[in-house]
Parts: structure tokens; sequence; C-alpha cells
């Protein structure tokens, strides 16, 4: 797998289903009965279910900043995901297990083997499927997804294009030119803001130089130590910013 949806959202609608998934598995083949629970098995798969949600929730925040810091991703990076999710299972989980709701008697190398391992056994696949499928997902956007709007300090000061047209920003004392395709050729719009306010409106660029934003699919090559091609512009690269070239 290299390719990543990065988007926290549709990671927590596969949070939520294999929160419910979680419950069912719980509720019916009771993988956390050591023999001395006594409580409704309702509650406890709900707490269960619950603790699932919220360990992948903080994965996919962890994984959304990984990959805003490499824009690359590969099965080692993904199998790091699992092992952070599975961390966090473990350890929350045995807290809730051994909390006074339920006073579980495991300790937490059995409650790993003989529990989270068999959770994770048949969690993965679904697990693996889903996050698949989210990247499906990601290579079908709408048209309105991929749309983004940049505006200026002044109300006139707007410009409503694709992410993947817009190439690189570059800024000036209060002021910031914007470059973009328009029917395969390049363009700009000259702003009255700053390059900080441009790079919180659009996330998906990455700094190279103190004064310049990159789209990075727009990257083509390196023309020398100091300088990169993009589509139809070259710009400079400083020695603070070089490494988030050299990890795209």
């Amino acid at each position: 797998m290299n390719k990543l949806n990065p988007s926290v959202k549709h990671h927590l609608y596969l949070g939520t289903f294999i929160s419910l998934w979680i419950f069912v598995f719980a509720f019916f083949i009771k993988p956390f009965n050591d023999g001395t629970i006594i409580h409704q098995w309702t509650t406890i798969s709900f707490g269960f279910s619950l603790v699932t949600f919220i360990c992948y929730a903080i994965t996919a925040l962890i994984q959304k900043v990984i990959y805003q810091k490499i824009f690359k991703w590969s099965i080692a990076y993904e199998l790091a995901v699992l092992f952070i999710f599975y961390l966090f299972f473990s350890l929350i989980s045995y807290l809730f297990y051994r909390s006074p709701m339920l006073y579980g008697s495991y300790d937490f190398l059995e409650f790993s083997t003989k529990i989270v391992l068999k959770t994770s056994l048949t969690l993965t696949p679904i697990l693996v499927v889903g996050r698949l499928f989210l990247i499906r997902l990601k290579s079908t956007p709408s048209e309105e997804d991929d749309n983004i709007t940049i505006k200026g300090d002044s109300k006139l000061d707007i410009l409503k294009i694709s992410k993947s047209a817009l190439v690189c920003v570059t800024s000036s004392h209060n002021y910031v030119e914007i470059f973009y395709l328009l029917n395969g050729q390049l363009g700009s719009k000259v702003f009255r803001s700053s390059l900080k306010k441009i790079q919180q409106d659009a996330d998906f660029l990455i700094q190279v130089h103190r004064s310049h934003l990159i789209n990075p699919p727009h990257f083509i090559s390196w023309k020398n130590q100091n300088t990169i091609s993009l589509t139809q512009i070259e710009i400079p690269v400083s020695k603070t910013y070089k490494k988030n070239i050299l990890l795209m």
C-alpha cells in the first residue's frame, strides 16, 4: 500500500464501522470473558467499542500529521500506523478492563495474548479492506471537494480554483502572488495577504523558502542545489526548508 487517504473525517467513518463491529464481536464472542466479569455484556461491549473508536480516531490524527510532513506513503508507514493503533488499543482497553467497572483479572501480558491478539486476528483484515476502500474514495473526489477558495485581506481578493491547478505561492512584504494553471497556461493573481494565512487555508502546500509555498504534485526536478523546477516556473529553495522537498 503506497497511498493514503489522509482525511480524518473519512477515517472517523471507518472508526465508527470497526467500533460497531467490535460491539457485535464482544457481545456474541465474549473474548474479554476471563470468568470473573459479571457485568452485563451490553455495557461491556459498548465500552470496548468506544475504546476502539477513540484509539482509531487518535491514530487518524497521528497519521495525518505524519503524512503532512512527508507527503508520501508506503507499506512500512502503513504497518507503523497499524502498530500505533493496536498499541493504543492494548493500553486503553486494558485500563478499561482493569477499571472498577470490570475488575478483570488478567495482567497486561495475558490480556495482550488472550484478548488483544484474538481480536486483532479478526479486526486486521477489516481494517486493511476499509483503508483500501478509503484510498479509492480519495482517488475519485467530487469536483466540489477538489476546489479551494483563497481569500485576501480585501473582499475583492478571492480566487476559486481546483487544488490540482494551484502550482505555488510567493510572498513579498504584505502581498502574495498565487500561480495556477488555467487551460494549460500559467497564470497568477496578487493578493494583499500573508504566506502564513495562505498556508492555513491550503494546508496541502509545503514551504520550501521563507517566501515560497509549493503544491507537491507540481514538483518536477532540482535545477541546482538552490532551485527547483515546478510546472512552468522555477523557484528558490532555502537550506532551512530543503528537507521538506527531500521527504516528498
